[in-house]
């Protein structure tokens, strides 16, 4: 990650940027998201950290636009269960199991393509090799070869 933004929030659910000294909007932070940055956003009256909720209305935002985010079954867990059991699932296991899934798919991306090169190359030696070369050639030459010894 490139830096940490630190985003005060007000008590009207306003985002104040302090490196820009502007307000921003909950796009405009996911925007710098995606753009590498790590964001940090503080209460502006009680100084408490509340990033994770600020992060939160983010991703809601994003399932809004798409009206969907997670399975309904996994929505009614996660209610019904709180943070007993899924808490811990969630603090321990699932960034870490996403951070092996996109390294995962890096490797195996990296490795088809791999392939798709190593077959363009293939491709291009069988045709200079191929050059010049007729399919028909060794059945004319014989044909010729047997002319000329039927002729002596």
């Amino acid at each position: 990650m490139s830096d940490n933004i630190i985003l005060k929030k007000y008590a009207n659910r306003r985002l104040y940027d302090n490196t820009r000294s502007a307000y921003v909007t909950l796009e405009q932070v996911a925007e710098m998201i995606k753009a590498g940055s790590s964001v940090t956003a503080i209460d502006a009256k009680t100084g408490e950290d509340v990033t994770a909720f600020v992060l939160t209305q983010i991703v809601l935002e994003e399932a809004k636009k798409k009206n969907a985010l997670l399975p309904v079954a996994l929505l009614h867990m996660i209610i019904r269960y709180g943070d007993n059991i899924l808490g811990e699932f969630f603090d321990k296991y699932l960034e870490q199991t996403l951070k092996n899934y996109f390294a995962y798919k890096s490797r195996v991306d990296e490795q088809f393509k791999q392939w798709l090169d190593f077959g363009t190359d293939l491709s291009a030696v069988a045709q200079k090799s191929l050059t010049g070369i007729s399919p028909f050639t060794t059945v004319f030459k014989k044909s010729r070869d047997t002319e000329d010894k039927e002729k002596e």
